[in-house]
């Protein structure tokens, strides 16, 4: 046995490395495939541009209403739907002297008269004539700002950081620069700003 052993020692050895190569490839045929790892390359698209929600409007209702108090509407309401908050007219109420129509401005007072009042408080016409004056957006604070139609708090402060940051707007369209306020914001603003 020893003799067959020496005289084929080297068939049994290259047998044996055979074996084992034919093993260790078995074992990688049979091994479950690696995943692999995709990376994307893509560019995030861009984020829609911000839009501001209009705020509410909050408007004290008084004279010949059912329920006087201060009220929130939505935005772009009417005298008719702040009277309408109010309860409606009260008996006694004069509607011929008050423009149920107009356009009505955060912090209004709304006066409905009574039938025979000799001088009821004069009302401005519209929400814009609240304020004669336009808003200059290189000096205006916040709430000024704030004051402006589509203009919210956050809103109000990019103008601020942007003319801090750039100077003062050269021209009132120079305000569409600010992210987030675009051609439909500045149709808003536009006749209610000024740079002077």
């Amino acid at each position: 046995m020893e003799d067959w052993l020496a005289r084929y020692r080297g068939i049994l050895f290259f047998g044996l490395i055979v074996a084992a190569l034919a093993a260790v490839a078995l074992f990688q045929m049979l091994r479950p495939a690696s995943q692999s790892i995709l990376l994307s390359t893509a560019t995030p698209l861009p984020s829609p541009e911000a839009t501001s929600t209009p705020r509410p409007l909050r408007v004290y209702v008084s004279g010949a209403v059912r329920r006087p108090d201060v009220y929130t509407l939505p935005p772009d309401s009417i005298v008719k739907d702040a009277m309408l908050a109010a309860g409606g007219a009260a008996d006694g109420a004069d509607l011929n002297r008050i423009n149920l129509a107009s356009s009505v401005a955060d912090g209004q007072q709304i006066y409905v008269p009574w039938q025979g009042e000799e001088n009821p408080p004069v009302q401005p016409p519209a929400a814009r004539s609240v304020s004669s004056s336009k808003v200059n957006v290189n000096t205006a604070d916040m709430a000024a700002l704030e004051s402006l139609p589509g203009i919210g708090p956050s809103l109000a402060q990019r103008i601020i950081d942007y003319r801090q940051a750039h100077g003062p707007f050269a021209r009132i369209e120079d305000v569409m620069e600010v992210s987030g306020i675009g051609q439909g914001t500045f149709d808003k603003i536009g006749d209610l700003i000024t740079t002077d």
